[in-house]
């Protein structure tokens, strides 16, 4: 098993965090991994993107030319990243940011996952609303795993954020069953 996995959209959606905390879960259920960051000149509000890799073998480079999994959160990381799929692949997209996509491929999914992390009450959770589609869709690593893995992310000051980080990832995974 190898998932290749490329997660992008601007500084300050969390993708970073997005992608540590898939690689950190897939680390706690023995699985190897790569986390490769990458940011834009501006950070906050400019172009971010993160290359995952998890296997059940060693991994030789962190780079990714194709992936298996796109996550994009915004309409520039969807021009810039949409043909970085293989054919099979499975793209995530944020609808509430990305306007255009269109796809040959059988497993696009749209969601509005800004618009239900405003609904839970923080935007700031979008990512983990992505994350817990992600979850579901590819059945790699389990829910529980990541669940108990936000906690340690999350510093002693933000440790009130735990409720709505499960909220979101519960909203997450509830939509590929509503599908």
């Amino acid at each position: 098993m190898r998932e290749n996995i490329i997660i992008a959209g601007s500084g300050g959606q969390g993708i970073m965090l997005l992608g540590k905390i898939i690689a950190e879960s897939a680390m706690r259920e023995n699985k190897h991994v790569t986390w490769l960051p990458a940011y834009g000149a501006e950070v906050r509000g400019g172009t971010a993107h993160c290359m995952v890799i998890i296997s059940d073998k060693e991994i030789g480079s962190p780079y990714i030319r194709k992936a298996d999994t796109l996550i994009i959160m915004n309409q520039p990381s969807w021009e810039k990243f949409h043909s970085r799929l293989n054919l099979n692949g499975l793209f995530i997209l944020n609808s509430s940011l990305i306007e255009t996509a269109t796809s040959k491929n059988k497993s696009l999914f749209k969601y509005p996952f800004t618009e239900i992390a405003i609904e839970l009450g923080n935007i700031k959770v979008a990512n983990m609303v992505a994350l817990g589609f992600y979850i579901v869709a590819k059945k790699i690593i389990a829910l529980e795993t990541v669940f108990d893995g936000i906690k340690d992310f999350a510093p002693e000051d933000k440790k009130g954020l735990m409720e709505v980080n499960k909220q979101a990832l519960s909203r997450g995974s509830q939509l590929i069953k509503d599908k």
